[in-house]
């Protein structure tokens, strides 16, 4: 009898640890959902970009896509983003996919333009650079580099 009270109370212990462990890693990796204003941009290709990757500027979190859809009539990405209330985008910055280090996950990087005037919520962003292939960047520099002829 005594054995299961002392079961029971290590699993309680062990359970609780968990739950604080949860707790502190939600709060720490800065997931939890941003209240702000939707944005979409369109994209050639997104690879690897999935929905919950960052929007950045600057390299300081400012939002999150929170859809991606592939648009029929013209057969292009479009993404979804949300941007932190509070933050301005100028209406003639630019977007693009970036990945952190070699094979890191992929984010969005806003680059502030110089418009006097700012986006609004639902507005597109007008220039929108799609995801680079690292694979394929290293084929065209071998094969580029090969032929010396």
């Amino acid at each position: 009898m005594v054995s299961n009270v002392l079961e029971t109370v290590i699993g309680a212990v062990v359970l609780a640890i968990a739950a604080i462990f949860i707790i502190f890693a939600y709060r720490t990796a800065d997931i939890a959902p941003t209240s702000g204003y939707p944005l979409t941009a369109k994209f050639d290709k997104i690879d690897g970009l999935n929905v919950g990757a960052d929007v950045r500027m600057s390299g300081i979190k400012i939002g999150s896509v929170i859809s991606t859809e592939l648009e029929p009539s013209s057969l292009l990405a479009v993404v979804r983003i949300n941007v932190r209330k509070g933050v301005d985008i100028p209406e003639d910055s630019a977007i693009r996919i970036l990945t952190e280090g070699l094979m890191g996950d992929s984010y969005l990087s806003v680059e502030p333009g110089g418009g006097i005037d700012n986006m609004a919520a639902g507005d597109n962003f007008r220039f929108a650079q799609g995801s680079v292939n690292l694979i394929d960047l290293v084929g065209q520099a071998i094969y580029s580099s090969g032929k010396s002829e």
